[in-house]
């Protein structure tokens, strides 16, 4: 081997060992395959913990932009901002489209628990909602999406406005929530099998269950939803299915889609070219639509 591509291949890993981690992901990251003319602030800080970050993703020529506000999963423990699908295919669909993206960080398990991390959310609503116009977004059109364990925060969001309402956020438009299974969380830990990692999340006390429970906050002024489930999984859409029927005996809209993807592939295929980003696409649109 040439002595200057062994030196180049030195130098080289030197840097990437040196890096911190956050770097070499972003050296790795698929910032590149955003549509021209856009650009990505990132790390920004919307509170005081040093997790509680966010980036934006903002298209060229943002005036009054619609804002998706992405929420991770990752079993209320971990996961970040930064998670596959987000870069691509989710930014580099909805930037064309005029959308300034935004994923979020939140405290994690054994920090903070759903509940908290439900108000870090919101109080990144009110943060983003405060900061829009300098991204030349619209602070009254924010739509909340969130995966797994971020499904169930937002879905908590959605079923409890005044959660958003204490952290100084306004109302947003409506939830996307991507597969979740503890919309009705005292259902789930009272069945007789149930994932170790709800037990971590929730505990053992039924009061704090219902605290936690999209479900049970549902009311009148709950944020109408599109409740996407994988129908691979045995809970996933018999949970979005009761919590469409009990948000109907209150005049909220919730909407159930079924799709045959796995639990991960409802996250990372969201945005790329199928009948199923069509169908988000036309939900999401329907909410931004004017009034009459």
């Amino acid at each position: 081997m040439k002595p200057w591509i062994v030196l180049c291949v030195v130098l080289l890993a030197a840097f990437v060992n040196a890096a911190p981690a956050g770097e070499w992901r972003a050296l790795r990251g698929a910032d590149s395959v955003l549509p021209p003319g856009s650009r990505v602030e990132k790390a920004l800080r919307y509170g005081d913990d040093p997790t509680q970050l966010l980036d934006v993703y903002i298209p060229a020529q943002a005036r009054q932009s619609p804002i998706l506000l992405i929420v991770h999963g990752g079993g209320w423990r971990r996961g970040g901002r930064d998670n596959p699908g987000l870069a691509q295919p989710k930014a580099a669909h909805w930037l064309p489209r005029g959308y300034v993206v935004v994923s979020v960080d939140y405290r994690l398990l054994p920090e903070a628990g759903p509940l908290q991390q439900a108000d870090d959310v919101a109080h990144a609503v009110a943060w983003v909602q405060r900061h829009a116009e300098r991204w030349g977004a619209d602070p009254g059109r924010v739509v909340l999406m969130g995966h797994s364990a971020g499904a169930h925060l937002v879905a908590l969001l959605g079923s409890d406005v005044s959660r958003l309402a204490a952290a100084g956020a306004t109302r947003p438009l409506g939830v996307v929530a991507l597969d979740s299974a503890v919309m009705d969380v005292p259902q789930m830990m009272q069945a007789p099998r149930h994932l170790r990692l709800y037990d971590d999340a929730f505990g053992t006390n039924p009061d704090d269950w219902r605290r936690a429970s999209p479900y049970h906050h549902l009311g009148r002024d709950s944020l109408p939803m599109l409740a996407v489930c994988s129908s691979r999984r045995v809970d996933s859409c018999p949970q979005a299915q009761a919590l469409s029927r009990r948000a109907a005996g209150f005049g909220v809209a919730i909407e159930v889609l079924p799709e045959d993807l796995s639990h991960m592939q409802i996250n990372r295929a969201l945005g790329e070219a199928s009948a199923y980003t069509a169908a988000v696409d036309r939900y999401i649109d329907g909410l931004l639509a004017p009034r009459r």
